[in-house]
């Protein structure tokens, strides 16, 4: 039941502003509280500006003031009754790793059976052969809400979207009516913002425990340690369950073979026998794949369509992405920026083409600092050549990043310009080797003392493999 303040706003041809400076005549400003400062401190700035009035939680009594008691929660249902018509067959995958992957595939798979479908994640948003920029993994409230109505409104019924641990803590995806919820996996990130796994998980797990609803579908890897947790709670919230893996009730791994750049894997889909030759680089990519496969079963309801197009599907940009070879040797983008990721990422190319792994990876400045030494133990164990280097060090000292990486790989070689550390470990790379480039995958940046500049992996390696 909608309440009374939602109803005031309903009737007001007005729109929604969470950033003061964009604010417009006869807008409504939402006083958000952030991470670093509340938007309290805006909302004269906003009225000044000429907004009809300023939704905020604190006991202002002024007639341009509506007092509610969560400001985000309140945005988000306002946003719900605002922007009303959305896709009948809306997707949320969380999960530290894999979001990506697992919303791409789903894209693949129904773009090739002809059906309409979107994106809205890390790459942007995704829709027929169309792509919209986006700076966050989950987009802002208004942001969300506003492009699902546009995808409906542009005849796209089928969307998965990527639900990032800070969306999900931010409520920006709160009031939506989700079909389907993935988990993928979960692991270290992002603790400079949760402070510990716990609080970490918490987020995570606030999309089956609060934001879908019953009769909605969880697809959950079964080989996962939170699987059990994960299950109890869609038990209790009477959520259907359908996962994937060795104990798998839809989808059940019976074997698995490496071929060179592709992968032969036999499964039982829903009691059926499949042999299957995908196109995909990496072992946990076949677990993404699967939860996508999923995914579309839930839309199309149709496992042989799905499986006579699996051949069909490639990495997504920056995701164990295949760049190129120089003589029996060969260079991979990857965005593992974790050091769960770093490790299967670098174990994965080895047992898929058993060659030695090169690396080629830093960290992220301004963000968790905990992480370092962990990836650069992992580097240390697991990979032959390490070359540190920048990753996007934004308003951090590159060389203090570098030396909490290095405590863990006293081995490795600094180079701090990512050019040139790429040149030297393309350069450097014996025959039957592998380099991975890993932190960055997508994106096409560098920020560096808070400059973002334009800077390719993939570019950077083509340059220097040609």
């Amino acid at each position: 039941m909608l309440s009374k303040k939602i109803k005031f706003l309903k009737y007001q041809n007005r729109d929604f502003s969470i950033n003061s400076k964009n604010v417009k005549k006869n807008d409504i400003f939402f006083a958000i509280d952030g991470s670093k400062q509340s938007g309290n401190l805006y909302s004269s700035e906003a009225l000044s500006k000429g907004a009809s009035k300023v939704v905020t939680s604190k006991n202002i009594k002024n007639k341009n003031y509506l007092i509610v008691k969560n400001v985000r929660k309140f945005l988000a249902e306002a946003c719900s009754v605002k922007y009303k018509e959305k896709p009948n067959n809306i997707i949320a995958v969380t999960g530290t790793n894999g979001k990506s992957s697992v919303a791409n595939f789903y894209f693949q798979i129904l773009r090739n059976l002809k059906i309409n479908s979107a994106v809205i994640g890390t790459l942007g948003i995704l829709y027929k052969n169309k792509v919209k920029k986006s700076n966050l993994t989950t987009p802002d409230v208004i942001t969300v809400h506003k492009e699902l109505n546009f995808l409906k409104k542009n005849k796209i019924d089928n969307v998965c979207l990527e639900a990032s641990s800070h969306g999900l803590h931010q409520n920006r995806l709160d009031n939506i009516n989700f079909k389907v919820g993935i988990f993928t996996n979960f692991t270290q990130d992002h603790l400079d913002y949760h402070k510990n796994l716990k609080n970490y998980l918490k987020s995570k797990l606030y999309l089956f425990s609060s934001l879908l609803k019953k009769k909605s579908f969880a697809i959950l890897d079964s080989d996962i340690p939170e699987y059990s947790v994960l299950s109890k709670i869609c038990k209790k919230r009477k959520i259907n369950i359908l996962s994937f893996g060795s104990k798998g009730n839809i989808i059940k791994l019976i074997s698995h073979y490496f071929l060179g750049k592709q992968q032969l894997v036999k499964i039982n889909f829903l009691n059926n026998i499949y042999n299957i030759r995908v196109n995909l680089l990496g072992d946990f990519q076949i677990k993404n794949l699967f939860a996508a496969m999923i995914a579309s079963y839930v839309s199309v309801k149709n496992t042989n369509k799905i499986i006579n197009i699996l051949s069909k599907i490639r990495s997504a940009t920056g995701r164990m992405q295949y760049v190129g070879s120089k003589k029996k040797s060969a260079v991979v983008v990857d965005y593992a920026h974790t050091p769960d990721a770093l490790k299967k990422s670098i174990q994965t190319l080895k047992k898929q083409f058993n060659k030695k792994v090169d690396v080629v990876f830093g960290c992220g400045g301004d963000r968790d600092k905990g992480k370092r030494y962990k990836m650069g133990k992992i580097a240390d164990q697991f990979a032959h050549k390490i070359y540190l280097t920048n990753d996007n060090p934004r308003s951090e000292n590159p060389t203090s990043i570098i030396r909490q990486i290095k405590k863990g790989c006293s081995r490795s070689k600094v180079i701090l310009d990512r050019k040139m550390a790429i040149k030297s470990a393309i350069k450097n790379l014996e025959t039957n080797s592998i380099l991975l480039i890993a932190g960055k995958g997508h994106e096409n940046y560098q920020i560096i003392n808070n400059q973002k500049k334009y800077f390719s992996d993939q570019k950077v390696s083509e340059n220097f493999l040609n």
